[in-house]
């Protein structure tokens, strides 16, 4: 029964360090190999594991056992790359040496993971792990957290919350408002649990892959919609302004929510017809056809932002003329629509008539 010593570097230390080709079979070729990485690398725990390697094979051998040594390198890459790189040469070694069973060496826990590979091909019947006393527990537990870390379920629950937080509060420092960032901060990781609550994850792929798209294919809503949150943002901001820098008499505290509402209403008019407008041109150029079924949005547009200027503006001052401009606007509009609609619906059911009227005069 032969022996097979064999040294996992996964990683590829000596090739890319010591310029070794792997699989390394033969003592000479391993000690030839440790010297060139102790020269590149004298630090790499690689080493501890190929000379110990070396030395295992030389007790087996004064005992009298047939016993040969290899070594395997992997890819920088580690993980599907490096094991496949591992497999071909695990595979290539027990060919050319005809061993019968294996004595691993590793340098640590992570060349551990491919056991079951060479599990697979030979019969394992030792497994010594090398790695300097001091840093052993650590080396494990750093190898641990980096598995962890590479779940793709844990980098979406901790890591991009985590993500999120220094990003919002590099930026408050970045423009000198880090007294700010705190709450922005929280108003962030508020979003983010309330996404993650509803599960609004696929609806926000599926919105960044529209945008995605709408500029592949030059869409003008992306655009309008972007227009559209800019001025919704530049409004917000004037309309926070305004509310900093005005005196209120009265004591009810929702009134300064209310006047904040009554100066960002018109902001969102706007934002909402420049957005349909968008939505407008593209169904249009798409379908070839007039939209119809938008022609009310603009007047339900107008007339909420009329009624809601009024009774947002009523606590403090009087608005019943918007109110009425608002409800007429809504009644031109629910009129003017059934109207069209009604038109709109004749003209696509005609060629189905005159066909239907042609079989059956036929």
């Amino acid at each position: 029964m032969k022996t097979l010593v064999l040294n996992v570097d996964r990683d590829d230390d000596f090739g890319r360090k010591a310029k070794v080709k792997s699989p390394i079979i033969g003592v000479k070729d391993n000690i030839e190999a440790a010297n060139k990485l102790g020269q590149a690398d004298p630090e790499d725990s690689d080493l501890n594991a190929i000379f110990s390697a070396i030395s295992t094979y030389n007790t087996l051998k004064n005992e009298g056992k047939k016993v040969e040594i290899a070594t395997i390198c992997g890819n920088i890459s580690v993980g599907l790359k490096s094991d496949e790189i591992l497999s071909e040469q695990i595979e290539k070694v027990i060919k050319e040496t005809n061993a019968d069973e294996v004595i691993l060496i590793t340098d640590g826990a992570e060349d551990e993971y491919i056991l079951p590979l060479i599990q697979s091909r030979i019969k394992i019947t030792s497994i010594n792990r090398v790695s300097v006393k001091q840093s052993r527990e650590l080396e494990d537990a750093y190898y641990r957290i980096l598995k962890i870390l590479d779940d793709e379920k844990v980098q979406k629950q901790f890591l991009l919350p985590i993500a999120l937080v220094l990003i919002v509060w590099a930026f408050f420092v970045i423009i000198d408002m880090a007294s700010s960032g705190f709450g922005a901060i929280l108003l962030t990781l508020g979003l983010y649990l309330l996404i993650r609550v509803f599960r609004w994850e696929r609806n926000l792929a599926i919105i960044l892959r529209e945008v995605k798209s709408g500029f592949l294919t030059g869409k003008l809503s992306v655009y309008t919609y972007i227009i559209a949150i800019v001025i919704l943002l530049a409004y917000g901001v004037l309309a926070y302004y305004e509310l900093t820098n005005t005196v209120f008499t009265s004591e009810i505290e929702f009134i300064p929510v209310l006047f904040f509402i009554n100066r960002i209403i018109w902001g969102i008019v706007i934002a909402g017809l420049i957005a349909v407008f968008g939505r407008v041109i593209d169904v249009y150029v798409k379908d070839k056809k007039t939209p119809w079924r938008y022609w009310i949005a603009p007047f339900s547009i107008f007339a909420i932002g009329f009624i809601s200027y009024a009774l947002t503006g009523a606590f403090y001052e009087a608005f019943i003329f918007y109110i009425a401009i608002g409800v007429m606007i809504a009644l031109i509009g629910i009129i003017t629509y059934h109207y069209i609609k009604e038109l709109y619906s004749i003209d696509d059911n005609e060629p189905e008539i005159e066909k239907q009227t042609k079989k059956a005069v036929e």
